[in-house]
C-alpha cells in the first residue's frame, strides 16, 4: 500500500496530463462540438507564453553573469550551438534516407493564396534583432530576446560577473519565476484536455484521409527517433548510466511539448528536468532557452517531409542536389520557427519560396496543412532533444565524470 502511495505521490502530474489527453482525444472524436473546448488549451499556453518570456532573459543573463569567467560562458555558449547543428543536421538526414525507402502518395490539391513575404535579408534580420526594446519582450521576438540577454549576462561578467548585485538578482528574479512556473502547471491537465479535444475535432477527418499516409510515417519516425537516439546522445554525453537517468526524466518534457506544440513554452519544464537529471544550473538555463529556438530535431525532419510530400505532388526528382539544397534549408529555416505553435507558417513560407515559387498558391496551404497536423510529434523531439543535449553539452562543460560525481558523491 506504500509503495501504490509513494508511486501516486511521486507521479500525479504525469498521470494525470495523460488523463487530460485521452480525455480530451476522446472527446475531440464523440463530440463534434469540441472545438468550443479550445480555450482551455490557450489558457494554459499563453500563461506559460507569459512567464516564460522574462524566463528566458533572466535565465540566460543570470547563467552568462554568474560563471566564473569569461572564457567558460563563450565556451558553454559555443558548445551548444555546434551539438544542436549537429543533431539538427543528423536528424534530417536520416528522414531523408527513410523516404527514400517509403515513398510518399498524394491525393487532393488544397488551393490558396499566400503573400509574397518578407526577403530572405528581412528575415534574418527579424530573426536576431528587433528595432525596438520593448518589441523583444514578446515571444514571437525569442531569438531576438535571447541575444539580447546574451549580451547583457557578458556585460555584466565585465562588470564584475557574479560579485555585482545585478547577477544575483537576475538569479533570484529565475529563482522566483521558476516557483511560479510550477504554479501554473497545476493547471495543465485541464489545458491539454481542451487542446486535444480541439486538435481531434478540428483534424480527426483529415487523419483518416489523403494525409493519412504522411503523417503515419512521421509520428512513427519521430517516436522511434526520440526513443532511440535519446539514450544514444543521453550515453554520449553522461557515459554509464545517463540513459537510465535520462528515461527518469524525458517524458514529462515531452508531454508538455506535444500538448502545447511549442518548445518555448516547455523550456521551464526542460529546465527541471535536466537539472533533476544532475545537469549544472548554469549549463540548463543555457542550453535550455537556446535550445527552443535553435535545437530542431523535429522541425528539420518535418521540413524534410513537407518538401518530399511537395516534391511528389509536383512530379519531381527528390535526389542530388535538390536533396541536399533541402538538407540545408531544414536545418537552418528551423531556426526560430519553434517558439509559436506552428511556427505561425513562416518556416513553410521560406520553404516553398525557396523550392516552389511558381506554384506558392497551392504549396504553401498544403504545407501548413501538413505543418499543423505534425507539429505534436515535432515539437516533442525538439524539446526531447534540447534535454538530451543538456547531458552532451554538460560533458564538454563540466568533464566526462558530470553524471558519474552526481550519481556517486561519495566516490573520488
Amino acid at each position: 500500500m506504500a509503495k501504490k502511495s509513494s508511486f501516486l505521490k511521486n507521479n500525479w502530474f504525469i498521470l494525470t496530463m495523460l488523463l487530460g489527453i485521452v480525455g480530451g482525444c476522446l472527446t475531440g472524436w464523440l463530440w463534434p462540438g469540441a472545438k468550443s473546448l479550445e480555450p482551455l488549451g490557450t489558457i494554459f499556453i499563453n500563461m506559460m507564453f507569459c512567464v516564460v518570456v522574462p524566463m528566458v532573459f533572466c535565465s540566460i543573463s543570470s547563467a552568462i553573469a554568474n560563471m566564473g569567467t569569461v572564457k567558460r560562458a563563450g565556451k558553454l555558449l559555443g558548445t551548444t550551438v555546434l551539438t544542436f547543428m549537429c543533431t539538427t543536421t543528423i536528424a534530417s538526414l536520416l528522414m531523408y534516407i527513410v523516404l527514400r525507402f517509403i515513398p510518399i502518395t498524394v491525393g487532393t490539391v488544397v488551393q490558396g493564396e499566400v503573400d509574397a513575404g518578407l526577403s530572405a535579408a528581412d528575415l534574418v534580420v527579424n530573426f536576431f534583432t528587433k528595432p525596438d526594446f520593448v518589441e523583444l519582450w514578446s515571444r514571437k521576438a525569442i531569438l531576438p530576446l535571447i541575444v539580447a540577454a546574451v549580451i547583457f549576462g557578458f556585460g555584466v561578467q565585465m562588470a564584475g560577473g557574479r560579485e555585482t548585485a545585478t547577477a544575483k538578482l537576475l538569479a533570484d528574479i529565475t529563482n522566483c519565476i521558476m516557483k511560479t512556473v510550477k504554479i501554473i502547471t497545476y493547471y495543465a491537465p485541464i489545458g491539454f484536455f481542451g487542446f486535444f479535444a480541439f486538435l481531434v475535432s478540428t483534424y480527426g477527418p483529415e487523419l483518416i484521409g489523403d494525409y493519412g499516409r504522411t503523417l503515419i510515417i512521421y509520428y512513427v519516425v519521430a517516436f522511434l527517433y526520440m526513443f532511440i537516439s535519446s539514450p544514444v546522445y543521453a550515453y554520449i554525453g553522461g557515459g554509464k548510466g545517463a540513459a537510465k537517468v535520462m528515461f527518469k526524466h524525458l517524458f514529462k518534457p515531452a508531454a508538455v511539448s506535444f500538448g502545447t506544440c511549442s518548445s518555448v513554452a516547455t523550456i521551464p519544464t526542460n529546465i527541471e528536468a535536466a537539472q533533476d537529471s544532475g545537469v549544472s544550473k548554469e549549463v540548463s538555463e543555457i542550453v535550455m532557452p537556446l535550445g527552443a529556438t535553435m535545437n530542431m530535431d523535429g522541425s528539420g525532419m518535418s521540413a524534410i517531409l513537407k518538401v518530399a510530400f511537395l516534391f511528389s505532388l509536383f512530379g519531381l526528382d527528390f535526389t542530388g542536389g535538390r536533396a541536399f539544397l533541402a538538407i540545408l534549408v531544414a536545418v537552418f529555416s528551423s531556426i526560430a520557427m519553434s517558439g509559436i505553435p506552428g511556427g505561425g507558417g513562416t518556416g513553410e513560407l521560406v520553404l516553398c519560396t525557396i523550392f516552389f515559387p511558381d506554384q506558392l498558391s497551392i504549396a504553401y496551404p498544403m504545407a501548413i496543412a501538413l505543418g499543423n497536423l505534425i507539429d505534436p510529434p515535432a515539437t516533442m523531439v525538439n524539446s526531447a532533444g534540447d534535454y538530451v543535449s543538456s547531458f552532451v553539452v554538460s560533458r564538454f562543460a563540466d568533464g566526462k565524470d558530470w553524471l558519474q560525481k552526481q550519481l556517486h558523491p561519495d566516490k573520488k
